[in-house]
């Protein structure tokens, strides 16, 4: 989920302001960041992305790397099932070609309080499960009691704001806040998955199994091959499916995912036909991976679709939980050791831009000094943050592609010494006299030939990296049980960053397990600076903070920032087809159809056990 915020604008004097309040507190078919009027009116037919005649049936087969263990993507345990989400319906949704803005749908009317104290979901008579029972009031109260209760830390966090659920009557549920200064929260809460109490009651929900749940989306589980594949199929009598919001969407008759152990042998599937999509992570393969039948002929299409989106931090991640790196200059060192360049110009064919903020490829991204606005905010923390803050730019290190870095090596060497590290018969000690050994979690087999450059420019320094590769569930119960020195991990941004923020960097998410402070940071000055970009008052004030945030996350080298780029690059079989605009924020794969008059693809059967999922 990744929610944005959302302000009462003031609109000067007490009579306008008294009339704003007034317009605000009367249901509306949707909510947006600003109060600003949403792009699509009341009356909306569909979502300008969408192809409104898109034709229904065929089969998307889809990949997914790993396994699955579990049917239940709320709990903290096991591994759920890819595209569960399908089955779940919420009480609004985005849409995807606006920063954010939440329109109705199990909801069909949201009302909010002029002071930001509560808001009113007006549930849709209609609204149903798909065992037929009818979504009412009691079962919005019960699903926000029980993921509060129950559910992964991350809804405890993300909702934490929220006093109570009320249900005022079978068709109408408000929620009630703690504090008025949380201007997101009626529009995150839009995003609660809505779980059906009768079904529910009955069962332990911390239970993780494969017993196929209710809900009441437009998808149905159908066929399960435990930790191998999972179909999905559509449910004609889904209830929201003549939506203006669902209108053009989920076009697909049956959603089939297989799973394979390795994505390499995942490829050589696709390449075989055995599944229609692929989004392709590597530029090495984008570049010269492609010179296939499939391509040639025409079967296999490659495309790149743009993507608006900020890309947010994807790094090597240090474990502050681990005594070693709890010194910024031992992160700064490990820091300089990373040759970006080489890797991109040898590994990667020069696809990527090296990432150097917290909120890349957007307007929060702190590229200049800081303002005097910034400054007003950053001030009261001098002295509990990095000095650098005032006075310089956060750049990564550029090298230059040579694969050579004594430069970089004699100043991580320095910053090693300064934080009492020595060289003591050719291997690096930490201060208590130890040889430093660092164990890099890893999944992907794809980001070994990534880190082994890392490994042998760590070793030059006496530094042994060992890189240990898991299968999917033991390298998630190790992320969750905090288990690692470093991993490869990513923090995505919104156009409007808001409470998800407090599971990234707050002081309170780091010994959460299932949270997303990998780092373990705990540090006041980055908590004060999180409430401020949360509770925010404004677009422009919004910016302020998350750049004030950007510079302090930037100097106290908590990642070792990876690279980015501004497309999805997609590849997909000829017989799928997509509308000729695409949402800004989404590669928006639901609103894809089969062309009836295209044949698939026939899968060739393999020849080995390697094409095997």
């Amino acid at each position: 989920m990744m929610p944005l915020r959302t302000l009462l604008k003031p609109l000067g004097g007490l009579l306008l302001a008294g009339v704003s309040c007034l317009v605000l507190a009367a249901p509306q078919h949707a909510l947006t960041l600003y109060d600003e009027p949403p792009k699509y009116p009341a009356n909306f037919k569909h979502l300008d992305y969408v192809n409104p005649n898109a034709p229904k049936g065929g089969t998307f087969r889809k990949s997914a790397l790993g396994t699955f263990d579990s049917l239940n993507p709320f709990i903290n345990k096991g591994v759920p099932a890819d595209d569960i989400d399908l089955t779940y319906d919420t009480l609004a949704r985005q849409s995807l070609d606006e920063p954010f803005t939440a329109y109705g749908l199990i909801a069909e009317k949201i009302e909010k309080a002029p002071d930001n104290s509560w808001v009113r979901f007006y549930l849709r008579p209609q609204a149903k499960f798909n065992d037929g029972h009818p979504i009412r009031a009691e079962d919005v109260v019960f699903s926000f009691d029980t993921l509060m209760k129950s559910a992964s830390p991350l809804f405890k966090s993300y909702y934490s704001d929220v006093e109570k659920a009320v249900e005022e009557n079978p068709l109408q549920v408000k929620f009630i806040f703690k504090h008025t200064k949380n201007r997101e929260l009626p529009l995150i809460l839009g995003q609660l998955p809505i779980l059906p109490k009768h079904w529910w009651e009955t069962r332990d929900f911390n239970k993780g199994n494969l017993e196929i749940p209710v809900g009441s989306g437009p998808y149905t589980i159908t066929e399960i091959k435990p930790g191998r594949s999972i179909r999905y199929e559509r449910n004609k009598d889904y209830w929201g499916k003549d939506l203006p919001i669902n209108k053009g969407l989920y076009n697909f008759d049956a959603i089939t995912i297989d799973y394979f152990r390795d994505n390499s042998v995942a490829f050589e599937a696709l390449k075989a036909g055995q599944f229609d999509y692929w989004l392709e992570i590597s530029a090495k393969n984008w570049a010269g991976a492609y010179n296939v039948p499939a391509v040639k002929q025409g079967r296999l299409i490659k495309e790149e679709i743009r993507n608006a989106n900020p890309t947010g931090m994807q790094g090597f991640i240090f474990n502050l939980r681990r005594p070693m790196f709890q010194d910024v200059r031992v992160r700064e060192a490990l820091n300089l050791l990373f040759d970006f360049e080489w890797a991109n110009k040898q590994l990667f064919n020069g696809s990527y831009a090296r990432t150097s903020s917290y909120f890349e490829n957007s307007d929060m991204a702190a590229k200049t000094l800081p303002s005097d606005e910034e400054l007003a905010i950053l001030e009261p923390l001098r002295g509990q943050i990095p000095d650098k803050v005032f006075t310089e730019v956060y750049k990564p290190d550029v090298t230059d592609a040579s694969g050579m870095i004594r430069e970089q090596q004699r100043r991580a060497y320095k910053l090693l010494q300064d934080a009492g590290w020595r060289i003591v018969d050719d291997k690096m000690v930490d201060t208590q006299g130890n040889p430093v050994k660092i164990e890099f979690l890893l999944a992907q087999t794809e980001f070994e030939r990534i880190l082994l450059p890392f490994k042998r420019n760590l070793s030059d320094l006496g530094i042994d990296l060992q890189i240990r590769r898991v299968d999917t569930s033991q390298y998630l119960n190790r992320l969750r049980s905090r288990d690692f020195d470093m991993i490869i991990g990513s923090f995505p941004q919104s156009s409007s960053p808001g409470s998800e923020q407090r599971e990234y960097w707050a002081s309170e998410s780091a010994e959460k397990p299932g949270s997303r402070n990998f780092m373990g940071l705990k540090d006041p000055a980055i908590d004060q600076l999180t409430e401020g970009l949360i509770n925010a008052d404004s677009r422009q004030n919004l910016i302020t903070h998350a750049r004030a945030l950007d510079r302090v996350l930037q100097w106290g080298f908590y990642v070792i920032p990876n690279w980015h780029i501004k497309t999805w690059r997609v590849a997909y079989s000829n017989h799928i087809g997509h509308p000729a605009v695409t949402p800004l924020y989404d590669i928006g794969t639901s609103t894809w159809w089969v062309k009836p008059d295209v044949e698939p693809v026939t899968a060739t059967q393999p020849t080995s056990e390697s094409l095997e999922p």
